[in-house]
């Protein structure tokens, strides 16, 4: 499918008036950089001689900063402790010049923080500080009229449920807001784990990966070949009623399906061939361009073109980083482009 310089650039002026509402797990990377050269006589472990530590917007946070750097207006909902990491959490917020008014800070959680050691550019731990349970149903229903009062007094252009089975998102949430939201005509997208795989219903753009399908409709990931794909997705869609549903292939590209005319469609859209640096966040990176373009109204191939190339293009780069708007329209314009009439 083809797209123009001058779609493209109505695209972006479009997106600069678009606010979206991010719901979701929220958590900060931290990256530890260092050198190398002996190991501990205290144990067989690497010393690392640390030069760098960076502290990084993680989660439903980078799903905000890849539609921030779009030129979107994210609203970021999440929960964080009321701890220190919570505190450094809405910090880098700030400095990212992003609106915190939407965020809740809540006794009983500890701020989701992923640590990372890297000694000469490889990693060498991770360390994960989180509570995944589930919020009870009190911080349920706290976090609910948070935000329906967002979307009874605000102009929202979509919502994105941004789930990694962190615990903010639940069965109530999930049923509530999009009740809300169908009522008011509000897209949603979302980007499903496992544990609330199965509770959502009738939402616009499905984009689960393929361990996170396999996961969610207990398949054998080994033996799923394209077809089977197709087969299984075409029965959860039906049951679910959705509108949309596109998953991602890693380096086999990506599958969109979709109704047109009543009639089951599946488009397989091929990767790019690319130099792999990082894959970490690229799925935030898809789930961002994709409602922006589902929402400006692109159809269902071209949603997964832009979004195929924006994914990859995150994966030339080391850690997660957003999305950079003029290497999406350059790219594009190379793999899509036609000629103005």
């Amino acid at each position: 499918m083809e797209i123009t310089k001058k779609e493209l650039t109505l695209w972006f002026e479009y997106i600069k008036k678009c606010k979206i509402l991010v719901v979701g797990d929220v958590m900060t990377d931290i990256y530890i950089n260092g050198q190398v050269s002996r190991i501990s006589p205290e144990a067989p472990v690497p010393i690392v001689n640390v030069n760098e530590i960076r502290y990084c917007l993680g989660g439903a946070a980078n799903v905000a900063l890849n539609l921030q750097a779009m030129g979107a207006k994210p609203l970021l909902c999440g929960i964080v402790g009321e701890d220190v990491k919570g505190y450094e959490f809405m910090k880098l917020m700030t400095n990212h010049k992003m609106d915190v008014s939407a965020m809740l800070s809540m006794e009983r959680r500890t701020t989701t923080t992923k640590t990372r050691i890297i000694g000469n550019k490889v990693q060498l731990l991770r360390m994960d500080e989180e509570n995944d349970a589930p919020i009870d149903s009190k911080q349920t229903e706290i976090l609910y009229k948070h935000v329906e009062n967002i979307l009874l007094n605000d102009k929202i252009d979509a919502i994105i449920f941004e789930d990694y089975d962190k615990g903010v998102i639940t069965y109530d949430l999930i049923s509530r807001i999009t009740h809300i939201a169908q009522e008011k005509s509000i897209p949603i997208s979302v980007d499903p784990k496992k544990r609330n795989f199965l509770n959502y219903q009738g939402i616009t753009l499905f984009k689960p990966n393929l361990s996170e399908l396999s996961n969610g409709l207990t398949l054998d990931k080994s033996k799923l070949a394209l077809e089977d794909i197709n087969k299984q997705v075409e029965a959860f869609m039906q049951t679910h009623k959705h509108k949309m549903v596109m998953i991602t292939l890693s380096d086999k590209g990506m599958v969109i399906c979709y109704q047109k005319q009543s009639t089951f469609v599946s488009e397989w859209i091929p990767a790019q061939v690319r130099s792999i640096a990082d894959v970490s966040g690229a799925g935030d990176t898809v789930i961002s361009v994709a409602t922006l373009a589902l929402i400006y109204g692109f159809p269902p191939r071209l949603i997964a073109e832009l979004s195929n190339i924006a994914g990859g293009l995150v994966c030339e780069k080391v850690g997660v980083v957003p999305i950079e708007k003029h290497q999406l329209s350059n790219e594009s314009l190379k793999i899509l482009g036609k000629p103005m009439l």
